[in-house]
């Protein structure tokens, strides 16, 4: 009977894992409400296709990353994204592409891309980079100074950032692991929502005034991820 037993056990430990090991796809949108109305409908988790006989060299080409983008604006970083906007062939593809210009003292603040990983490349210039990791892992911080031909990657959903220190500019090319990893700026999600957050919540989450928050709240805050 013990026997039994024991190999139900394995049975059912066999077909949890199974389960835990399926799962759905995930996905490239903040959201997916349902619809009952397919005429409501809209794509998730990518575009609609394009018929393979008519795609063409232009589906899979971008040019203009050579060119500096302009980063006189409150952060001092401009975020060029060749993502499946851009280059309708990435569709389906899970990679992206992105040019970050830097000026001197500029920062690509602190932000996470909640659907991919990111590997950053220095080409010019020198840059402060690093990431934090989750509670669980007690929010170590892990950070390096590039130079040029650097490379460093950030996990998944951990936030990072990258900071200029020097007097003269700074350029780097990242890729990430998804057609649409997604963009949230820490400062720009938590102070300048839409609607905005009740200052209660954010004066008790950060242990301040209640007036620093709501100064936060009026500020403009600038998005660099074009």
């Amino acid at each position: 009977m013990k026997g039994a037993h024991f190999l139900l056990s394995l049975v059912v430990l066999a077909l949890a894992s199974s389960i835990a090991s399926a799962s759905d796809p995930s996905p490239l949108q903040d959201f997916c409400v349902a619809v009952d109305d397919p005429h409501k409908a809209l794509f998730v988790n990518g575009k609609f296709c394009k018929d393979p006989k008519l795609a063409n060299a232009d589906d899979f080409f971008f040019t203009g990353l050579n060119i500096p983008r302009d980063t006189h604006n409150p952060v001092g970083s401009n975020v060029t994204q060749v993502n499946v906007d851009l280059i309708k062939g990435l569709n389906t593809l899970g990679i992206t592409l992105a040019r970050i210009d830097y000026a001197p003292f500029g920062q690509n603040p602190p932000h996470t891309h909640p659907r991919g990983s990111e590997i950053l490349v220095v080409v010019e210039g020198t840059l402060y980079v690093g990431f934090v990791s989750s509670n669980q892992d007690g929010n170590r911080l892990f950070t390096k100074v590039l130079k040029e031909g650097d490379v460093f990657v950030f996990p998944i959903g951990m936030i990072h950032f990258q900071f200029n220190p020097a007097h003269a500019p700074a350029v780097a090319f990242a890729g990430l692991s998804s057609q649409n990893a997604g963009t949230i700026t820490i400062a720009n999600s938590i102070f300048g929502s839409n609607s905005a957050i009740n200052p209660d919540v954010l004066a008790k989450a950060f242990q301040v005034d209640k007036y620093v928050i709501e100064k936060l709240q009026k500020q403009f805050w600038y998005d660099n991820d074009n």
